[in-house]
């Protein structure tokens, strides 16, 4: 168990525009061969900060806007302090809320030690657990896991944790709106305490705050720009649209240029939504469209993902379930169909174009209900998004959904009876077999109908 601790070091980088090249670290060959044959030549700046911070052994806090390269900001460090050991359990044990994310990491993972030889496994939930029963059974260097599979895993005695020298958890904000926090203390509770904890994501909350406090020792904070902070590569803009039928025509419109919206993002609020939405643009862009929220099962999720990566569809319909920590490139347009309405959800969402310092765009769909959402959203940011004209051409619908009508409340008015006495919805006399009789009769009775008087076995004296 960490101790508790109200020191949190503050190591804010101000010019985070500056640039380090990775021969500048001290790393070793092999990941500097792997580097450049991935091309990645000259560090972010949370990957410069973070390196330094990790080597020195103290706990640490990562926060910076998203597409910055948090993953190998902690992957490098960890990777150059890994020397071999004969344990089969990992020395490294990486958290993720996402089955999308554990792919992500140890995909990153593999790139990065391409020249060395280091076993990596990754866990989720949502398969069967035999299928990772094998993978966790031999040599394990490198762990990245859900909170739940690692549980399971653990308490089947499959996997010991005890060998773990480093601990990182990551996007751990969005595993506390996940409900993952009481998972999380149990995996704390089953580590050794002689431990480097390290902790990334692109937004800082109270909650975090909290469980930084309680769990983190002295830990010391990166910060490359504040959590919440505009992104300034990206090109932000709303639409204020009468409602949803509204939005489908838009949308329609928006897609047909398909030149400037060569790979789209599109989020919507929920998997309902998100299903009614593909019915609606399918038709008009048949093989152009996908769709992913958590119903879809994993293999039909990774391989959607991989379509969109690959630019065989050109619009992916998805909701919150890809909006973290995923490195999709070349994305041209992030479209927020539904306002979200958590503020930090905003920036995650947006920040899935314009990675790597590279150009984005990002239109947000605003009707009258949401505007208090968008100004949470501008209040974060401290910036006023602008607000574009609707097209001349846009086909305004009058049709509204069902849950765009007005809610009428009817006033409950009670019937009274000519004698004054209210009267409830239902009253009428019931009919014999629906009233409740007691029709038990006594032995006395009994014998009183039999004998025509009462029969009793004496007086008693």
């Amino acid at each position: 168990m960490f101790h508790a601790s109200n020191h949190i070091i503050k190591y804010i980088c101000r010019n985070y525009l500056t640039y380090m090249n990775f021969k500048e670290f001290n790393l070793t060959n092999p990941l500097l061969n792997a580097l450049d044959e991935l091309g990645f030549h000259e560090s972010t700046a949370i990957q410069e900060k973070a390196f330094s911070v990790i080597m020195s052994g103290k706990d640490a806090i990562g926060i910076a806007q998203t597409g910055t390269g948090k993953t190998i900001a902690y992957l490098l460090p960890c990777l150059r302090q890994w020397t071999f050991s004969k344990d089969r359990s990992p020395q490294i044990l990486i958290l993720v809320p996402t089955r999308e994310l554990v792919m992500q990491v140890v995909e990153q993972a593999k790139q990065l030690t391409t020249y060395m030889n280091v076993s990596i496994v990754g866990v989720y939930g949502g398969i069967n657990i035999k299928t990772h029963i094998e993978g966790v059974s031999g040599k394990v260097d490198i762990l990245v896991s859900t909170p739940g599979r690692l549980i399971d895993l653990v308490l089947n005695g499959i996997l010991k944790l005890k060998t773990v020298k480093k601990f990182v958890i990551d996007e751990v904000d969005e595993m506390l709106n996940l409900g993952f926090r009481h998972q999380l203390l149990n995996i704390i509770d089953l580590l050794p305490s002689k431990r480097q904890n390290l902790l990334f994501s692109a937004t800082m909350t109270d909650e975090i705050e909290n469980f930084i406090q309680n769990y983190f020792n002295g830990p010391l904070k990166i910060e490359t720009a504040p959590a919440g902070s505009r992104l300034k590569n990206i090109e932000q803009i709303i639409y204020a649209i009468p409602n949803h039928n509204t939005k489908v025509n838009l949308l329609k419109l928006l897609l047909k240029n398909q030149v400037d919206f060569n790979k789209v993002l599109v989020f919507v609020a929920t998997k309902e939504k998100a299903d009614d939405l593909y019915k609606l643009i399918s038709e008009a862009f048949t093989n152009d469209v996908a769709i992913i929220h958590s119903n879809k099962n994993q293999n039909a999720r990774f391989r959607t993902l991989q379509q969109f990566q690959d630019g065989i569809c050109r619009i992916l319909i998805a909701t919150n379930v890809i909006s973290r920590g995923l490195d999709v490139s070349e994305v041209s347009h992030i479209i927020n169909f539904d306002t979200p309405d958590v503020a930090e959800d905003y920036i995650h969402r947006i920040g899935r174009t314009g990675r790597a310092e590279k150009k984005g765009n990002a239109i947000t769909f605003v009707t009258e209900r949401d505007f208090e959402y968008l100004e949470k959203i501008q209040n974060l940011m401290n910036y006023k998004i602008p607000q574009n004209n609707l097209p001349e051409h846009l086909e305004i619908s009058t049709v509204l959904c069902e849950d765009e009508y007005p809610k009428i409340r009817m006033k409950t008015i009670q019937i009274k009876s000519a004698n004054g006495e209210a009267v409830g919805a239902s009253f009428h006399e019931k009919s014999d077999k629906n009233k409740k009789v007691n029709n038990k009769i006594r032995r006395s009775e009994k014998m009183k109908i039999k004998y025509g008087k009462p029969k009793t076995k004496g007086q008693k004296k």
